[in-house]
């Protein structure tokens, strides 16, 4: 994985504890890993290991979880660090350019 990838998905993670109006540290951390401390949480995001069925691995509380991609990982450090915050689904659906 490339330092400006793992840089980019730092940065990522900065800007939406902000946006969450939460206070933390995100860092970089060996080869491969983030650590994101912010309300008395450290969470480590790393990369699964080559050929897993996931991409991420998530470790909160000093339990390892999976996530497929970058927007579950964010839904799983948000609600680790604000547990009250309700999530909300989203879809997107094919539909006509122009109203009928």
């Amino acid at each position: 994985m490339s330092a400006n990838f793992l840089e980019a998905i730092r940065e990522l993670f900065v800007q939406s504890l902000r946006a969450w109006r939460l206070a933390g540290e995100v860092s970089l951390v060996g080869e491969g890993a983030i650590d994101i401390i912010a309300g008395g949480k450290t969470i480590r995001v790393e990369r699964a290991p080559a050929g897993a069925p996931l991409r991420w691995i998530l470790i909160v509380d000093g339990r390892r979880r999976g996530a497929l991609a970058l927007p579950a990982v964010l839904r799983q450090v948000r609600g680790a660090l604000d547990p009250g915050h309700a999530p909300i689904s989203a879809r997107i659906a094919a539909g006509p350019l122009v109203p009928s």
